[in-house]
């Protein structure tokens, strides 16, 4: 059924505003409850088996072309979930199967995918780096760098058009932050006052070069000062931090003041894809990330230490999970590959 033209929304004038303000107090933490404390634990562990699995297959040459691992930053995504209701939608770059999970994609559609089968959410077509599923609120992963920053905008202005009180999540990279359609991206939101979250995922490294050498503003947080857009800098390897700037930010956004930038301070254990040796850094950094920083680790002391789940209950769970993500292994071996008559459908003309 067509609908009715509107007449794109000009841009309301609004009184000045302040310079965006910044805290550079520490990010307060919410106390979790037990139910929460595992919640975060079961959704953050299920990220992490996933990727392993898939970086099993990957050295088994089940997967091809290129394949990023979430490993060590399960954190960001699982926090920033809490903070949404039904609706919000999310997108991001090609490091993304955590995200999907995260929304509540199935792990057997996601492993299939990346496995070139008829049961992956692009039905084959997209791989690792190009994945949707609109039911779920998911609007992609995208392999140009940068390019989800730009559509989440779009994605936001949409929101902000239809007046459906729905933010939009954009999630980018410390390498991608450099990109210039990011800055269009920002000037637009803020002029027009768009529901979106910017989330910039501080791993340090762009694929191998270190933030401070690529860099000239290395807090990142501060990216949208001269566009007034406020920030803050989050304990990306803590989920309470993570929901509680994510609660914040989200709700700046629906409330019609406009767009939030939220840098995530956090890690990768892997290299920047599975081709990557990751030579750039010394083992013993990783190690102490590992060691003194792990987001699942940190849950389960907690969980151990307040006596709500023994190491029997956190094994059982870990068991059941490896069991889910061998069986989407399973299904994406032995799925069919797309039928040849395949690659002439979902063509724009």
């Amino acid at each position: 059924m067509a609908v009715a033209a509107k007449k794109s929304p000009a841009p309301k004038a609004a009184a000045p505003r302040a310079a965006a303000k910044r805290s550079d107090k520490p990010v307060d933490k919410l106390d979790f409850s037990k139910e929460q404390e595992l919640a975060a634990y079961r959704q953050m562990l299920e990220i992490r088996r996933f990727e392993e699995k898939a970086g099993q297959m990957y050295g088994m040459g089940l997967i091809g072309g290129f394949c990023h691992l979430y490993i060590g930053q399960e954190a960001v995504v699982v926090g920033m979930q809490l903070a949404l209701k039904q609706g919000d939608q999310v997108i991001t770059g090609y490091r993304d199967h955590g995200h999907m999970l995260a929304t509540g994609m199935d792990p057997k559609g996601v492993m299939a995918e990346l496995t070139g089968r008829r049961g992956g959410y692009s039905k084959g077509k997209g791989g690792s780096m190009h994945m949707f599923s609109i039911e779920k609120g998911f609007y992609g992963g995208h392999g140009i760098v940068g390019a989800q920053v730009s559509l989440g905008t779009g994605l936001a202005f949409s929101n902000h058009y239809r007046e459906n009180g729905n933010v939009t999540l954009a999630y980018f990279g410390d390498g991608a932050a450099n990109q210039g359609q990011v800055y269009e991206s920002f000037n637009m939101a803020e002029l027009w006052k768009l529901p979106v979250v910017y989330i910039i995922e501080n791993n340090k490294y762009a694929m191998g070069t270190a933030v401070n050498r690529a860099s000239a503003q290395t807090d990142f947080s501060r990216r949208g000062t001269s566009f007034n857009i406020p920030g803050e800098q989050v304990d990306g390897m803590d989920v309470r931090a993570v929901k509680a700037a994510g609660e914040r930010a989200v709700e700046f956004a629906r409330s019609g003041k406009g767009p939030y930038i939220l840098e995530m301070l956090t890690y990768r254990y892997r290299g920047h894809s599975m081709s990557d040796p990751a030579k750039y850094r010394s083992k013993e950094e990783v190690q102490k990330m590992r060691t003194e920083h792990d987001p699942i680790e940190q849950v389960r002391a907690r969980l151990l230490d307040k006596g709500w789940a023994s190491e029997d209950d956190l094994k059982a769970i870990d068991a059941e999970i490896r069991e889910v993500m061998n069986a989407a292994a399973d299904f994406a071996s032995h799925d069919p590959e797309p039928d040849p008559s395949e690659l002439y459908t979902d063509i724009l003309r």
